[in-house]
Order: C-alpha cells, then sequence, then structure tokens
C-alpha cells in the first residue's frame, strides 16, 4: 500500500470506525490523545499495529517520542518515503 497522506488519513479512520470512534473532523491538527480522538494506550497499540500492517513500520514503536497529533503520523510516513 502506497503511503499518501490520503490513504494513511483513510487508514485511520477505518481504525476509529473499528474502535467505534467517531470523528467528522479529522484533520492533521487533531490530537491523539486527550483533546482529540482520545485514544488509550490499548487503542494506540492497536492503531500502531494497522499502521505496521498496512505499511511495515509505525511511527509508535520507531524513535524516542510518541506522535502527538495525526501531522506527526503523516510527517513519519513523510519522511520515510524521502529517506
Amino acid at each position: 500500500m502506497t503511503t499518501t497522506p490520503e490513504s494513511i488519513l483513510a487508514l485511520i479512520g477505518e481504525f476509529l470506525t473499528r474502535a467505534s470512534k467517531s470523528r467528522d473532523d479529522l484533520s492533521a491538527q487533531t490530537s491523539l490523545w486527550a483533546d482529540g480522538l482520545e485514544l488509550d494506550s490499548l487503542e494506540a497499540a492497536e492503531l500502531s499495529a494497522m499502521l505496521e500492517d498496512a505499511y511495515g513500520t509505525d511511527p509508535f514503536s520507531v524513535g524516542a517520542t510518541m506522535p502527538e497529533t495525526v501531522a506527526d503520523v503523516l510527517a513519519f510516513y513523510e519522511g520515510a518515503r524521502t529517506a
């Protein structure tokens, strides 16, 4: 699967549907945590697994810092595409 911003947002949307989380205003600025998607640790692990299954790697298990926003997830894959 190609890692375009659209495909990544679609996968996050699919995850939200599976997790019974409604998020009509999903954008790059959306927080993954408290005031945004309100992910808990299990949901973060599930999203991480979905991203790794689709793209071979994920921003939750690589690097020293966890992604805070959808933009952080998109930037991780943008960096992977240009590296």
